[in-house]
């Protein structure tokens, strides 16, 4: 046996009792670690990146680099991603300015399809692996829709904070699935000064049967609504004062929660 053979024979039997070590003691993170590295593997992400990328192009920077330097800053590892990038600096021949420009530049198709895929993914595992949390509606699906501002990307210099003219943050819908705590959908919008409601079309585009949508007072429009029951599916968001309604009936008590009284009441939306 050559001495590099002795070498890597012996590195991987000191790698093995390491990890046996964590098996025994913390086999849960053995678990998750091992799932996220085949969910999140660089294959995959380049393989998504080239199917839904329009614009952009992969050449000395590849898609999985990108997800695997914003992992690390998501994950609180590193406190930026110029943090991340100089931790890593052998497995990456670019430039910081290429970095930052290859990241602003990811298409919103992109991330979009990050968010369904890997959810997808994971939504199986939890459901395998029992961690849902209880169904208060069996028999249907429970989704949450919610809109946000991207505010914590709006830096500005210290020179222009005062005027009012000032550069708006991007926009996002999201879908929340309770029982497994995972965002399954998101909708993006780099334009700051979009209205939420103009990018309602793509979150109605995926209601499916048997759906119960909750969501805000923003989220009751006519429109957002009858598309929902037109999908045989049903919603329960808050009133808004701006939707048209008749009475139908008059408010019927139906007894207490633990927030206050319950009323029932048929209407007809105008």
């Amino acid at each position: 046996m050559y001495p590099q053979d002795i070498r890597a024979s012996l590195g991987v039997k000191m790698l093995r009792s390491i990890f046996e070590q964590f098996v025994q003691e913390s086999p849960v993170s053995v678990m998750a670690r091992g799932l996220m590295e085949r969910v999140f593997a660089p294959e995959r992400m380049d393989k998504l990146f080239e199917t839904h990328a329009k614009v952009q192009h992969q050449q000395e920077l590849l898609f999985s680099s990108q997800v695997d330097l914003m992992s690390l800053v998501v994950c609180g590892i590193q406190k930026s991603v110029h943090a991340a990038y100089k931790a890593r600096p052998t497995n990456l021949i670019v430039s910081t300015t290429a970095l930052y420009k290859k990241l602003c530049g990811v298409e919103l198709s992109v991330s979009q399809a990050l968010v369904r895929e890997t959810a997808s993914d994971l939504r199986v595992l939890i459901e395998i692996m029992g961690g849902e949390q209880p169904n208060p509606l069996p028999g249907y699906r429970h989704k949450i829709v919610d809109g946000t501002c991207l505010a914590a990307t709006d830096h500005r210099l210290d020179a222009i904070r005062l005027f009012a003219a000032k550069a708006l943050p991007g926009k996002a819908i999201v879908v929340l699935d309770p029982l497994s705590k995972l965002v399954i959908d998101i909708i993006l919008c780099q334009d700051g000064h979009a209205n939420e409601r103009s990018l309602f079309d793509n979150v109605l585009s995926g209601v499916q049967p048997n759906d119960v949508w909750t969501g805000d007072r923003n989220f009751c429009t006519a429109k957002f609504l009858w598309t929902i029951a037109q999908q045989k599916a049903f919603f329960v968001i808050r009133q808004h004062g701006s939707l048209g309604w008749t009475e139908l009936s008059t408010l019927r008590a139906l007894g207490q929660t633990d927030t206050g009284n319950l009323f029932e009441q048929c209407i007809e939306i105008c």
